[in-house]
């Protein structure tokens, strides 16, 4: 009688460096770069995510106009930095519904990379899981809807508006977050 052989597993995926500077006042986490963003090496790569235009409505300035390159500093100028909750996990595609044996990043780094953060928003209700971990670590938290091309039940405008609570945040008093409520955030 023949024996099935278990099924392939997916190549382990490693995510992108955290953008971030000392100032960094808030951090938006995805989830894990999508097989587009991967590829290129780049945050929100993929044309029809709607990330960098819902930025640029809330610090401002038209992000989408600049190379990736210049999107960066631009972006740290501002104070708002970009990183996502896991490190690395397994997915065939670009879904967060297929991710597989994730690794979150290391959090702990935090409170030494970025002194003055305050507000951390979570792009998208996967990375949202996260929200209660950095609220426990005095971080105020913003879960935003999914900038994703696969999260089209909000119009962009409806989306804006929830995405607007981040720029409260850059426009308060800096202030250090306050002491976490555990010893480690994870």
């Amino acid at each position: 009688m023949p024996t099935s052989s278990p099924p392939a597993r997916a190549a382990l995926l490693t995510g992108l460096e955290p953008v971030l500077s000392p100032t960094t006042r808030v951090l938006v986490l995805g989830s894990f770069p999508g097989a587009q963003s991967l590829a290129a090496a780049q945050y929100y790569a993929h044309p029809r995510n709607q990330f960098w235009r819902l930025l640029s409505a809330v610090i401002g300035e038209d992000l989408t106009l600049l190379s990736y390159a210049e999107r960066l500093p631009r972006l740290l100028a501002h104070d708002v930095g970009l990183w996502d909750v896991l490190a690395a996990c397994e997915r065939e595609g670009s879904l967060d519904s297929a991710i597989r044996r994730p690794a979150a990043n290391d959090f702990e780094r935090l409170r030494e990379l970025c002194p003055l953060l305050e507000t951390v928003g979570f792009n998208g209700q996967a990375s949202g899981k996260f929200a209660q971990q950095f609220e426990a670590a005095g971080y105020r938290t913003v879960v935003l809807p999914s900038s994703s091309p696969a999260h089209m039940a909000m119009t962009f405008e409806q989306k804006l508006q929830v995405w607007r609570r981040l720029a409260d945040a850059r426009t308060a008093p800096s202030a250090p977050p306050a002491p976490p409520a555990q010893s480690s955030l994870f």
